[in-house]
């Protein structure tokens, strides 16, 4: 059965951002929405990267493809209904192709552009639990419509000291498009992907994410609920292994401790929503999935004192160095979202030579 063919609800509809490539994004997105269609909800997965990683994740047949992402943004006669492949039970995806890189040019007439895929998708949003955006390594047009659309944000990183810094503009970029685009959009949790338990330098990252996120608590900016999910999801090549069969996880290896990890994690995520999970694994056997409550799932840690509202990360001499917000955006809303795109891109740095190889 299609995940569509149910009953109307009101989704959680989750973006998976990370402006850093080679982190873990699609790997989450497809495993998280793997574990959840298999519990029983019903999930729908975007797939807003030009790369089209999600797609080929999920294995879909070319011939069940008609209508693509790319074509929902610049065609205004294409319909997410049109857009929807049925991909596995309870599992729905729009997928993507890599003409999808040149949406944003044929766009830069259009107005309200940014809120495209979100004016689309609500016809038939509420036919879905979740819905999970997988974004593409960049701040720009197709990231905001995600965000647009989305009404929390899950950032997938690694625990190294780049990825570290690269949350600071991630945030400002969610705070700009809470001011001008989506007032109701929120950061959720933090996904911490091919973790290595044992080193320093996850553990001290770890515990800066913990601390910053706990000074957040009081203030009034759209991560001040987030959390950083347990499990980490360690590093494990199964994971690196299943899309070249177009599998999920649970589907090439059930086993596996990349497997484990993600059934524990989509635990977390659904906890975050005030319910629990129960899922089945590809294997058969019921799969415990502990959910910690709010004292379990943050570290208690004295923050580092920045003022801003943003991470503030260690120097070589060891000094804390807060990260300065950018001056705020002109107040007309279009031009605002288009400041908010310039202000806030960079350039997407290469994947990390080896990040999915098991060490």
């Amino acid at each position: 059965m299609s995940a569509a063919d149910q009953t109307p609800t009101t989704p959680r509809i989750i973006a998976l951002m990370n402006q850093k490539g080679g982190v873990g994004k699609t790997t989450t997105t497809v495993n998280l929405g793997s574990v959840l269609s298999q519990a029983g909800k019903r999930v729908c997965l975007i797939d807003l990267d030009p790369q089209a990683h999600l797609t080929l994740h999920l294995g879909v047949d070319d011939e069940q493809i008609d209508c693509t992402v790319y074509d929902l943004l610049v065609d205004p006669q294409c319909t997410a209904e049109q857009a929807i492949v049925h991909a596995r039970e309870n599992l729905d995806a729009i997928l993507a192709e890599v003409d999808l890189a040149g949406a944003e040019p044929e766009l830069a007439a259009v107005d309200d552009r940014q809120r495209i895929l979100r004016r689309k998708f609500d016809v038939i949003a509420d036919r879905y639990d979740y819905v999970l955006i997988d974004c593409p390594p960049s701040l720009g047009l197709l990231t905001l419509n995600a965000l647009a659309l989305a009404h929390e944000v899950v950032v997938p990183m690694q625990a190294h000291f780049l990825a570290l810094q690269g949350v600071g503009k991630l945030l400002e970029t969610v705070g700009l498009v809470c001011q001008r685009v989506n007032p109701k959009l929120r950061v959720s949790g933090v996904v911490l992907c091919m973790h290595e338990s044992q080193t320093t330098l996850a553990k001290e990252v770890l515990a800066d994410l913990d601390a910053f996120f706990e000074a957040s608590r009081q203030q009034d900016v759209p991560w001040r609920d987030c959390q950083v999910l347990r499990p980490p999801v360690r590093r494990n090549i199964k994971l690196a292994e299943a899309p070249s069969f177009g599998q999920t996880i649970l589907e090439y290896e059930p086993s596996c401790p990349g497997a484990k990890d993600y059934v524990e994690l989509a635990a977390s995520v659904v906890a975050l929503g005030g319910a629990a999970l129960g899922v089945k694994t590809h294997a058969g056997a019921d799969a415990a999935l502990p959910i910690e409550d709010d004292a379990a799932q943050r570290k208690r840690a004295t923050p580092h004192a920045t003022g801003n509202g943003v991470p503030a990360v260690k120097s070589a001499a060891g000094q804390v160095e807060p990260k300065p917000m950018d001056a705020p955006v002109t107040p007309e809303q279009q031009q605002a979202a288009d400041a908010a795109i310039r202000a806030a891109r960079v350039a997407a740095p290469e994947p990390d030579a080896g990040a999915q190889t098991e060490k």
